[in-house]
């Protein structure tokens, strides 16, 4: 059986599949347009962010299941591998921490302008009296939107923040010590800082437009480690430069899909933005968390036939 690995993975990992008789081809530098040739004659093929689309699914002759070594799908055309007979897994709740870590640091680094001090020294610029300006964490209300493994776990480094949390979920998270609010605006209108968790959807796109985003409180966090997809980026321009709101995201419109290289955005020109790689999953011990959560996928498919994690059905 021939396993892809089109994404960066860790080596002891992808030693431990061999070790299950496993053809393994690992080529973390695919791109989109480079995987319908590589997956041709694969059984499973495993990604991060590599976009496998319906082309990819349609051509590869022996495909039986991709696995999203991450917990959103959206980079995975669902329909097209449920017409085929291709079951679709993910590791859920294995990269909570890792994106609530990011989260948490985004607010720091925008309270106290962490970056923009860092920058102006760099460039031999002393400007104390303006960086001793921040409000502080400790007090202020987070509004969670989407309480599930990784809101809940940015709401436990909150409380020991000092701060009180509200969110929104359709669903509840049972043991969570969060004050859920009646409405995603109720929670805008209440926070001070906003972290955003949601899946990209239908009911989710565009979500954050210019009337959610009034709502909110003047000079509030708007923090975003979900996907790009949720909010409008010319409304959330236009609330930085109207209500003074400040944003630290991981994710934003037209993010390149390779490694490395040139990026350009119109956020690049706005200020009170702070944008990081995509790297809210990228620590050693999510990677090795999701690694282990994969194989085990793997194993239960090939060893006893048994799918888990599956998010379609035929």
């Amino acid at each position: 059986m021939k396993v892809l690995v089109a994404d960066k993975f860790p080596d002891i990992y992808i030693q431990q599949m061999k070790e299950k008789n496993l053809e393994v081809i690992y080529q973390p530098k695919l791109g989109e347009n480079d995987l319908p040739e590589a997956a041709k004659d694969v059984d499973i093929i495993i990604v991060r962010s590599t976009i496998v689309n319906e082309k990819t699914i349609n051509d590869a002759q022996n495909l039986k299941m991709i696995i999203r070594a991450g917990s959103g799908v959206n980079n995975i055309d669902t329909k097209a591998a449920t017409a085929k007979k291709v079951y679709v897994t993910n590791c859920p709740g294995k990269n909570s921490i890792a994106v609530a870590e990011l989260a948490i640091g985004l607010m720091v680094a925008l309270d106290r302008r962490i970056p923009s001090n860092v920058i102006d020294f760099k460039k031999g610029v002393w400007n104390k009296a303006e960086y001793s300006k921040a409000n502080g964490l400790f007090g202020k209300t987070i509004g969670i939107i989407g309480t599930g493994n990784i809101g809940q776990e940015v709401a436990k480094r909150a409380k020991a923040f000092g701060m009180k949390v509200i969110g929104y979920d359709i669903v509840k998270a049972q043991d969570a010590e969060i004050e859920y609010q009646p409405s995603v605006e109720d929670v805008l209108k209440n926070a001070d800082v906003i972290s955003i968790h949601l899946p990209s959807n239908a009911e989710t796109k565009g979500m954050f437009n210019e009337k959610m985003l009034s709502l909110m409180k003047k000079g509030a966090l708007f923090i975003n480690t979900s996907r790009h997809q949720v909010v409008n980026e010319d409304d959330l321009i236009k609330a930085i430069q109207e209500k003074g709101i400040k944003v630290g995201i991981d994710v934003f419109a037209e993010e390149p899909e390779g490694k490395d290289g040139a990026v350009t955005s119109k956020l690049q020109q706005v200020d009170n933005v702070y944008v990081t790689h995509h790297i809210g999953a990228s620590t050693e011990q999510a990677q090795d968390a999701v690694a282990e959560e994969t194989v085990r996928i793997i194993a239960e498919f090939v060893d006893k036939k048994n799918i888990i994690n599956a998010v379609n059905k035929f």
